[in-house]
């Protein structure tokens, strides 16, 4: 498997990062073709597309033994549920599939958002995404149907000058998937996530995120 690029973005931590593409629209990325790659007609007929798939290595997953039984942090990171059956990176191939939104095309690079993936992350292949066969709306959705994403409370008790209106948007949808594990339940716990090149402090309790710093 040969790493054709890899996506630039806000994220240098997965940490805060959406559990699936598409939940955050407002983190974007751009798509640095390695020099093997960088050719204009490999993208050749691309623009006329809206959406891409894009497939891409977990990092930091590759010498860990697998197992066939994860704990999903939509299930509370309590049950355990077949690899298979989830999205897990702790799987036999470290392998990711996001469905991103193509902004545009501009000197051979894409731009992209939607991301669910750190700054770095290495691709190993771009698919147009194709609505009529790709799209299904009788689809079910297993266990995530009955464990759909419930926005949390965000309160910011800090600060918020530092942020642009967009960037403080964004922060705050991240937020509201409620980013920490779901196993902790510890209410003065403080957790950090970085996003671009703030430092953002928060906790939880009862179910509401309280933005401590953005430093």
């Amino acid at each position: 498997m040969k790493i054709i690029a890899e996506i630039k973005t806000d994220m240098p931590e997965k940490f805060g990062l959406p559990r699936q593409s598409g939940l955050i629209p407002g983190l974007s990325g751009r798509i640095v073709f390695k020099d093997e790659y960088k050719n204009k007609d490999a993208l050749r007929g691309l623009d006329g597309f809206s959406h891409i798939w894009v497939i891409w290595r977990f990092d930091g997953f590759e010498s860990e033994k697998w197992s066939p039984t994860v704990r999903p942090p939509r299930l509370g990171g309590n049950k355990r549920i077949g690899v298979f059956a989830t999205r897990s990176p702790n799987r036999p191939n470290p392998i990711g599939l996001s469905l991103l939104k193509l902004e545009k095309i501009e000197n051979g690079e894409l731009y992209v958002s939607g991301i669910d993936m750190r700054d770095g992350t290495q691709i190993y292949d771009i698919k147009p995404y194709l609505k009529i066969t790709d799209c299904r709306p009788d689809a079910t959705d297993g266990f995530a149907e009955d464990t759909a994403e419930q926005k949390t409370n965000v309160v910011f008790e800090c600060d918020t000058s530092a942020l642009s209106d967009d960037e403080l948007e964004t922060v705050r949808q991240m937020l509201e998937q409620d980013p920490h594990p779901a196993y902790k339940t510890e209410p003065d716990r403080i957790y950090g996530m970085k996003y671009k090149n703030f430092n953002i402090t928060f906790n939880i309790k009862d179910g509401t995120v309280f933005v401590k710093e953005i430093k």
